[in-house]
């Protein structure tokens, strides 16, 4: 097939369309007509040409390094300087080389790295054998062989792998910090391709997404010849054949991949993308200052110039050896004689030396012990030491709940089965009777595993338990006959290991099935298809065939989502519903569970509309989104379930130590709204004494009404000497129309005036726009606090961003300024490091201006008594090296 049949076939080839690009299987040739980019990365900010004008250019961007320079200009004019020309040309230049060197050293290391990089070996496909290529030379439509415990030298499409059905496992710690195994598995067209003959006569084309920085999505199509000429297979290619640049082969032989993406545009390099700079308070302050000290420098200049003037004028009949000039350049020059004279009155060391205490303070956080945490071996890190003064003055904290203020440790307590309540202990007066015909008290679990063989409901209990082993991605792995769960999220790890628990244990997962035991005995159900999980759906389905042949639908999700599918006449709804409250008062994180049967004609029917949205190339995810919502109605409610998630040791009393200090806390999470709050009253940032607002409204104008019915409420009593503190409570879904144009400043002022503040049920995006609102219209530094993916853009838009390394991987704290491993390190590095740097660095910097003005000032001072002539006081050399080594040390 040739580029212009692939053309007509996908838009490729010379007139690829915007949208996608194209590449070749086994055909560099026409590869190289789209000239792709290289494999080499550089993360290095300059090279042998770039350095002297970036670095320059960087430098003379400051405003004081600029005036320093322009002083040192005009020291070189003739009868201009009363000093040496060299006294500020020299520690200009001093500092400048100090700072280049500095630059010099970070920037080799990156060199260093890069190479190591450039030059690592991978095995690359040459006619029909694999022979070592450097990762340099790897290109775009290249097929690899990567060995076990490799890195993957490009963004590759999985083709094969030594592993059965094309199924191969990866760890993405590099790209996410998520350390549990991901599974990933090839076409089933090109699975059975395992010798390098079988990859060589491999025709056809793919047609994909351009280059860009979304680590979990993939579109693409696979076009494949079957011979010259003959019939096209068109197979969809999605994120389950994705293999990035980053990420590292596990327990998997070998695997074949063709390169998609190179270089900078990888995954991984798109994602490297530099943190937003950040600018302290303390230093736009110091530049007012600097301006301020400017200014009075040249007003000290003008008036000694002016003294000059009238002094010549005054005395010239008896001063007769001085040459009287009175015209307007003369004055000029005089000005700038003193500028010069007085031009070290702006310090030339302080950015220096405010850097030397910035790094220092930096090292005294990494190596405070006290925020040290040895279950995990992680000490506090300042990723950045321009920030820390910030730390001492937080007005607001925007803090993410689970694995924030809670554990992130997922342990599976209580569920509610077709209206009956089941606990793992419970308590004898606990225990379930039946009081007037209905059941009072919980069952515990060995209970279920009882009514799972011989109660009525004993259907719906095994559909529950099957659901729970059966609808999610867990990796099984055994180790000394010990099966231990790989799960992206602690969640599905729980409730995986609660079926386990209760008798059904999910054992193998397979490309297309797995394979659940009851009782001993092993079954194989068929994954038919998966609708995955994602922020706006809030739920995940599973369509399976079980070992009797018929198809079922499996959902679980969050109970908004789930509620609103279900068929009517669902005879559990209102005793579930009573148990979710109850569990939601208790601080546990809640799933509902649902389910129903599908006739194989509509399955078919479904399966077809599906396949088309997983082939195309516009709007995937929408497109499966929109065909999981065909299928995912008239559902089955059986039942709820409740995890536990602890809260971490010491948060009730370091919000109460923050909220002491002054510091607003505002709470940011998916949680529903009876969970998060019990967990504010659990670590003590909801009172007993707060009156809640509590917002759930279902349109903007019901929302804006609320809000300001609210607002005028609470500024009448304030203005009555009424002083109730308030704890507003707000969902996802009014919280939309919140932050809308009209409404975002009455939502802020009411927040504002509130003690504590929780926003449920939001998303990432959400998050961040909350921080952004206070940031915009609030003259306060905000601090974000989280420990997932979802909360990295929330911890970029607040003044100082805080990591936890958490359960969910090392993202957020990649993105941060400051990492920590618990909420209560929080109190120490706000309250005693946060607190002494800026008391430090404001002594400093009033130190630097003091030392200056006092020097200056004597030499004004003794202008006086030299007739205003520009004569020094002090030797040009003492006075150059008064900033630059005598004062320095801070």
């Amino acid at each position: 097939m040739d580029a212009s049949e692939a053309a007509g076939a996908g838009g490729g080839a010379g007139g690829q369309p915007n949208n996608f690009r194209m590449l070749y299987l086994n055909d560099p040739v026409k590869n190289a007509q789209f000239k792709y980019l290289h494999n080499r990365i550089s993360t290095a900010k300059y090279n042998i040409i770039t350095f002297l004008p970036k670095f320059l250019y960087e430098q003379f961007s400051k405003y004081a390094n600029l005036f320093f320079l322009f002083t040192a200009c005009i020291q070189q004019i003739p009868n201009i300087s009363p000093t040496n020309p060299l006294t500020t040309l020299v520690p200009l230049l001093i500092v400048l080389f100090f700072t280049a060197l500095k630059e010099v050293m970070e920037d080799l290391k990156r060199h260093r790295s890069d190479s190591e990089t450039n030059i690592r070996f991978t095995k690359a496909l040459s006619g029909d054998v694999f022979v070592d290529t450097k990762w340099r030379d790897v290109r775009v439509g290249d097929i690899v062989r990567v060995e076990g415990g490799e890195a993957f030298p490009a963004d590759l499409i999985l083709l094969s792998s030594s592993e059965p059905e094309g199924l191969c496992y990866i760890e993405t710690c590099n790209l996410d910090g998520e350390t549990n195994l991901k599974i990933k598995q090839a076409l089933t067209d090109t699975a059975p391709m395992v010798t390098p003959q079988d990859i060589a006569h491999l025709e056809g084309y793919i047609e994909y997404e351009q280059p860009n920085n979304s680590l979990y999505t993939f579109d693409g199509t696979l076009v494949l010849q079957k011979s010259y000429g003959g019939e096209r297979t068109q197979l969809a290619l999605d994120p389950t054949q994705q293999l990035l640049r980053g990420a590292i082969l596990r327990n998997t032989r070998w695997i074949y991949g063709v390169v998609i993406f190179t270089g900078h545009e990888t995954k991984l390099m798109r994602n490297a993308s530099a943190t937003p700079i950040k600018r302290t308070s303390v230093e736009k302050m110091t530049n007012v200052q600097i301006l301020f000290l400017f200014g009075l420098l040249i007003v000290l200049s003008v008036s000694c110039a002016l003294g000059t003037f009238i002094m010549e004028r005054k005395y010239s009949d008896t001063m007769g050896y001085i040459v009287h000039q009175s015209s307007v350049k003369e004055f000029l020059m005089n000005i700038l004689t003193f500028l010069i004279l007085f031009n070290n009155l702006i310090p030339i060391s302080l950015i220096v030396t405010m850097e030397m205490v910035k790094f220092q303070q930096s090292v005294l956080i990494n190596s405070d012990l006290d925020m040290y945490y040895e279950p995990s071996d992680t000490p506090a890190l300042a990723r950045t030491s321009s920030l820390v003064e910030e730390l001492g003055q937080i007005e607001y904290i925007f803090s993410d709940k689970t694995g924030t203020l809670t554990c992130n440790v997922m342990e599976f307590r209580q569920c509610s089965i077709a209206g009956l309540p089941y606990a793992d202990t419970v308590e004898a007066s606990q225990r379930a009777k039946v009081v007037d015909g209905e059941v009072v008290g919980h069952y515990d679990f060995p209970q279920l595993q009882e009514h799972g063989r011989s109660h009525q409901n004993s259907q719906v209990i095994n559909e529950f338990l099957t659901l729970l082993a059966a609808c999610h991605t867990v990796i099984p792995e055994v180790n000394n006959g010990v099966i231990t769960y790989q799960a992206s999220s602690p969640d599905e790890a729980a409730l995986v290991s609660g079926a386990r628990e209760l008798g059904y244990v999910f054992t193998i997962r397979r490309p297309k099935s797995i394979t659940i035991e009851v009782d001993g005995q092993p079954f194989e159900y068929e994954i038919l298809n998966i609708c995955e999980f994602n922020s706006t759906r809030k739920r995940m389905s599973a369509v399976v065939r079980g070992p009797d042949g018929r198809i079922k639908l499996y959902t679980k999700g969050a109970d908004t989502v789930i509620l609103e599918r279900l068929a009517p006449n669902n005879p559990y709804v209102e005793t579930t519903l009573e148990h979710l409250e109850e569990y939601a008062t208790e601080g546990l994180r809640t799933l509902c569970l649902a389910m129903r049967e599908i006739s194989e004609d509509e399955y078919q029917q479904w399966s077809a509309v599906y396949d088309r949205a997983a082939t195309t190339l516009v709007n995937r995810s929408e497109e499966l989104d929109k065909a999981a919502e065909l299928i995912e109605k008239d559902l089955f409610l059986l039942g709820a379930t409740a995890i536990e998630d602890k809260l971490q040791d010491g948060v009730p009393e370091t919000i109460h130590t923050l909220a002491q200090a002054g510091i607003k806390i505002w709470v940011l999470t998916g949680d529903r709204q009876e969970t998060a709050i019990n967990i504010g009253y659990s670590c003590k940032l909801i009172q007993e004494d707060m009156a809640l607002i509590i917002c759930n409204e279902e349109t903007h104008w019901e929302t804006k009404e609320f809000l300001e019915k609210k607002l005028n409420a609470v500024r009448t009593a304030r203005s009555g000497l009424e002083n109730e503190p308030l704890a507003l409570i707000i969902d996802g879904h009014t919280l939309k129309f919140a932050l809308e144009k009209d409404v975002e400043l009455t939502f802020l002022e009411l927040a504002c005036l509130c003690k504590a503040v929780i926003c449920c049920r939001v998303s990432p995006l959400q998050k961040a726009l909350v921080v952004k609102l206070v940031k915009k219209h609030k003259k306060a530094i905000l601090l974000a606090i989280g420990d997932g993916a979802n909360d990295v853009s929330m911890i970029q838009a607040a003044h100082v961003g805080v990591g936890i390394n958490g359960m969910e991987g090392m993202q957020a704290a990649r993105s941060s300024d400051f990492a920590i491993s618990q909420f209560r390190f929080l109190r120490k590095l706000l309250l005693v490091h946060g607190a002494w740097s800026y008391q430090r660095l404001s002594k400093l910097i009033l130190y630097s201006f003091y030392k200056n003005i006092c020097l200056y000032m004597t030499q004004f001072w003794f202008a006086f008594y030299n007739g205003f002539s520009g004569q020094v006081i002090y030797e040009s050399w003492t006075i150059s090296f008064y900033n630059v080594f005598f004062t320095m040390l801070p």
